[in-house]
């Protein structure tokens, strides 16, 4: 029976919870549009109740609509409640579900649903406060304003730290202070707010263990503080197999991931320049739960390349699909160490498809085919789990060009003379590398090489 047939002009307290109950029954067994039927039957009654308003705000809140959906009832809610106590708490709670919160470096959302939220929960927390209100308005401000990128982080992290003052026991008010500091970049606060919340989950009962969520942001923000020991231990407790690395950071034997780069990831920008500025999605070498090596050449400049060590967040974006394998995409946190490979760009013939950018070099040192590597893609389908990848690598290229990366103490001189003994090998392949031969000190042969270079990225 639809949801929609038991939703009068007007509620009581019971029937609401009927309705709620019937809806999350739909969305959990995957009846997405009966689901969605029975919150818009909710909406009449929301316009003029502020206990059903606040109800569709709980319900949007549990997660179980789209982005579009939750910020079309979230919209309808606050736009007949703009200045409601009751309504606005919850309304600012569940505005994390009308946004993409996984993209971490996404500029702070274009509907002015947020920004109207912060505001008007920003005036009633100070009017409210040391009363028995002030805390559920502090949940939503919590929220509203991180939900901003990095135009609210004053109101988000003072928000934040009013609730652990108001209630110091509850882990998690801690967590969500580490939380916040994690995406801006605090990583030392955020683990010290991180162990506090552990330290406060189930306090006084047996066998309480901290939520997962706690130990992973514990975790990536000891590994962003540089404390590797600390991250050590936490990623032991999850179970994982890791030992001291490179870098003085755990180091484990995991599967090769992607990461979506930001030329300013949200840890590192502020409110006035508050997006992620040119972003591409790379390989990494991945050495624990939350960071890598980057092992693509990019193609743009984003101030970071390939050698370089990155600090990424726990939830992935997406999947990029390759065949049977399916690979997680996660979000550039911050740059932990930058090793300054020399780059020199390239351009070269070949016989067959990636002959050049599989040819093995000594060291750490990598050819890198932008032309068979770099996909310019859609948002939607960017986004899409089920793209096979590898349609894309069976373009048959015959010219290419890209980046040869090398690690920063390799001589230039040196970098030639392994790239003529490899190249020899390779007949008839061709690479000309203009910069690198000028750096080597053969200014001839690098006009030779310029004029070929150009020829070729010209046609």
């Amino acid at each position: 029976m639809p949801a929609s047939r038991f939703a009068p002009e007007f509620l009581t307290p019971s029937q609401l919870d009927t309705i709620r109950k019937r809806i999350v029954s739909d969305a959990q067994a995957g009846r997405d549009d009966e689901a969605w039927s029975g919150l818009q039957s909710l909406l009449p009654a929301s316009r003029r109740q502020e206990f059903v308003a606040a109800g569709v705000a709980h319900i949007v809140g549990s997660g179980h609509f789209s982005i579009e959906r939750a910020l079309q009832a979230l919209e309808e809610v606050y736009s007949a409640h703009p200045h409601s106590e009751s309504v606005l708490g919850p309304l600012g709670q569940a505005l994390d579900e009308a946004r993409d919160i996984d993209d971490l470096n996404s500029p702070a959302p274009d509907s002015p649903l947020f920004e109207n939220v912060v505001n008007a929960l920003s005036k009633l927390s100070e009017r409210e406060r040391g009363t028995d209100k002030e805390i559920d308005l502090l949940l939503g401000l919590r929220t509203a304003a991180r939900m901003m990128a990095r135009q609210h982080d004053e109101l988000a992290e003072k928000s934040a730290r009013r609730l652990v003052e108001l209630q110091p026991k509850d882990g998690s008010h801690h967590y969500c202070l580490g939380l916040f500091l994690k995406t801006r970049g605090g990583f030392r606060d955020g683990m010290l707010a991180n162990q506090a919340a552990i330290t406060r989950h189930g306090a006084g009962k047996l066998f309480a263990n901290p939520p997962e969520a706690y130990q992973w942001n514990l975790g990536i923000c000891a590994t962003g503080a540089g404390q590797g020991a600390i991250a050590l231990e936490v990623w032991r407790q999850l179970g994982q197999k890791v030992e001291m690395g490179r870098f003085g950071l755990p180091d484990g034997g995991y599967p090769d991931c992607k990461v979506k780069l930001a030329q300013r990831p949200l840890a590192e920008r502020s409110a006035d320049s508050d997006d992620p500025g040119l972003e591409e999605t790379i390989w990494i070498e991945r050495l624990s739960a939350c960071h890598g090596i980057i092992r693509s050449v990019l193609y743009n400049d984003l101030g970071v390349d390939y050698g370089d060590v990155v600090l990424f967040d726990g939830a992935p974006i997406t999947y990029h699909t390759y065949g049977e394998k399916k690979v997680p995409v996660f979000p550039h946190l911050a740059t932990l160490q930058r090793r300054h490979y020399q780059m020199f760009n390239f351009a070269g013939t070949q016989q067959t498809a990636r002959q050049l950018h599989d040819i093995e070099m000594e060291g750490d040192v990598v050819i890198y085919s932008h032309s068979e590597n770099f996909i310019s893609l859609c948002a939607a389908c960017w986004q899409d789990p089920d793209l096979d990848h590898d349609d894309h690598r069976s373009v048959d290229k015959h010219v290419v060009t890209g980046r040869i990366a090398a690690p920063s103490d390799l001589a230039p001189d040196e970098l030639l003379r392994q790239l003529d003994a490899v190249l020899a090998a390779q007949e008839p392949c061709r690479i000309y590398v203009p910069g690198l031969c000028e750096a080597a000190g053969f200014p001839e042969r690098a006009a030779v090489e310029r004029r070929r270079f150009e020829m070729i990225t010209r046609s």
